[in-house]
């Protein structure tokens, strides 16, 4: 049998253990709790699927391919990422209870949700909703690009990087229609112990295998490509410390409104349980260094890869020294990083769709109806992304933070309304409207990083202003008798959330927090998001 036989066999069982796993998840579930049940998993998910769902946000396509490609081309510059996810989840330790308490409180399942709540108007979460399917596609572009390196590389060029692409999407695409966010939180367990494994093994087994250890590899770098380990990184790239800096802290803040880490926000158990997750997913980042620094020895083993090739850099090391079995099983851990993550996004798109813009017609406003609704909008999405793979291909890390710019506007009219009652409608909606057109001004004119400074903050600082200056000039919102109790949110160690406190079983959900333990079963009435 040969290499590529060998290995996508071996990758094809995976991923079939993969399917059977998520449709286990579900088992008996298909028809409890519509979209509330699908999307935020029946809001019962214990402290370890959520630590794993949530962990996974770290461990995407990113972790095995851009990672090592943006090591590979420019260096240092990448150890942003572990510098805004430490920080992330710093601010994630506050927020992530305050909009776990809020949505539990009035039935949301999306910040598309949480917008159309906080300002009274419906149409303005359907907004919010097209706005973050937007931003989210490129996200999902990028796993499908890097599903789809993946498959190719494995199967040794047996398949064609357009058919690995076709097939990444159809297998995350059938995934999460049929198993919803709890079916991703199972298969995040299976995925984080082929990723800790094969990572682990990679970070002891290259160096040996190549420079006799680390001392000898860091030597080489040190005497060789020393403006690696510098910002701004090697070639004059634009990413010095300005850039890294205000990165850092622009994606810090976007991070705990990003509609994917909400989702698992809402489907935990306690908001205790989310503090606790602060607390302890930093340690998950340590890993993360391991395909920056294979990122750079493979400038060794494989120069001279340009452009989106450098994606290619970690997996040209695998196939050059692993046998076939081997690289089929490092294959399925990046696979695996790419299906949690884009089920995850696409789920988050159908669950906005289904419950703030096809919510409007009265004819789908029932969970079932919303739930069937929000399944064909992932199918659609995906769809979409395919053809952005196929049409306006793109370096991992450059779809990453288009993603994250254009986010980050959100955090204003989100974040800050929900904790400032005088943000008004007409001040957070301007300042949005001009941070999102001041993004796109500068990302799709190739204007990006400004000055050494990243657009997107100084799009949100933009956006700030206008929304603060708008709120206070304009006229007042009307008033609407709504308390701030209803308006606004607040960390549930303050006191109870609603009169019979957030975990109460007679609370607004009918069942309060306790159910079962890691993964129980549950489904809370009304609208759904993740």
């Amino acid at each position: 049998m040969s290499d590529g036989a060998v290995a996508t066999t071996v990758f094809g069982v995976f991923m079939a253990g993969t399917v059977a796993l998520g449709l286990a998840a579900v088992r008996g579930r298909g028809r409890q709790g519509g979209i509330a049940e699908w999307s935020v998993g029946g809001r019962s998910l214990g402290a370890v699927f959520i630590w794993v769902l949530m962990a996974g946000e770290g461990y995407t396509s990113f972790s095995y391919l851009g990672a090592a490609g943006w090591g590979y081309n420019y260096g240092a510059p990448v150890l942003y990422v572990v510098a805004y996810m430490s920080c992330g989840y710093a601010v994630g330790y506050v927020v992530g209870p305050m909009l776990w308490a809020y949505a539990r409180r009035h039935g949301l399942v999306s910040i598309s949700d949480m917008v159309a709540h906080r300002y009274g108007r419906p149409w303005l979460g359907a907004g919010v909703a097209l706005l973050v399917t937007v931003f989210l596609l490129p996200y999902i572009q990028l796993q499908i690009t890097g599903m789809g390196v993946v498959v190719s590389t494995i199967s040794y060029g047996a398949i064609s990087l357009d058919w690995a692409y076709f097939i990444g999407f159809a297998v995350t695409t059938g995934f999460v229609v049929v198993s919803g966010l709890r079916g991703s939180a199972w298969v995040s367990v299976l995925k984080d112990v082929l990723v800790v494994g094969t990572l682990a093994f990679l970070a002891v087994y290259v160096p040996l295998h190549y420079f006799d250890g680390y001392g000898p590899f860091l030597d080489r770098i040190v005497e060789e490509k020393s403006a690696w380990l510098t910002l701004p990184g090697s070639g004059g790239s634009p990413y010095g410390e300005a850039w890294f800096a205000t990165t850092s802290l622009l994606n810090a803040l976007t991070v705990v409104i990003f509609p994917t880490t909400v989702a698992g926000y809402l489907g935990a158990r306690s908001a205790d349980g989310l503090r606790r997750n602060a607390i302890w997913l930093p340690a998950y980042n340590v890993l993360l260094f391991v395909p920056m620094l294979l990122g750079m020895a493979a400038l060794f083993v494989v120069p001279g890869l340009v452009g989106a090739e450098s994606n290619l850099a970690l997996f040209k090391l695998v196939v050059d020294s692993l046998p076939a079995w081997g690289v089929g099983v490092i294959g399925v851990a990046a696979a695996l990083s790419s299906i949690v993550p884009m089920a995850v996004f696409m789920l988050v798109i159908g669950t906005m769709w289904g419950s703030s813009v096809l919510s409007l017609l009265p004819r789908w406003r029932t969970p079932q109806r919303q739930k069937l609704a929000s399944q064909a909008v992932v199918v659609v999405a995906g769809a979409l992304a395919l053809a952005l793979t196929y049409g306006a291909p793109n370096t991992l890390v450059r779809l990453s933070l288009i993603s994250y710019e254009g986010m980050a506007q959100l955090v204003p009219i989100l974040l800050l309304g929900l904790v400032w009652r005088k943000l008004t409608l007409v001040g957070a909606l301007s300042g949005l409207v001009v941070g999102v057109g001041i993004v796109c001004g500068l990302v799709f004119t190739d204007h990006d990083p400004v000055l050494g400074v990243n657009a997107g903050i100084l799009a949100l600082a933009v956006n700030l202003a206008v929304a603060l200056v708008v709120s206070y000039a304009g006229p007042a919102d009307r008033a609407d008798g709504r308390p701030d109790a209803d308006v606004l949110a607040r960390d549930p160690l303050d006191g109870p959330d609603d009169p019979h406190g957030p975990d109460d079983p007679d609370g607004p959900d009918g069942r309060g927090g306790s159910g079962e333990d890691v993964g129980a079963a549950g489904s809370a009435p009304g609208p759904g998001a993740r």
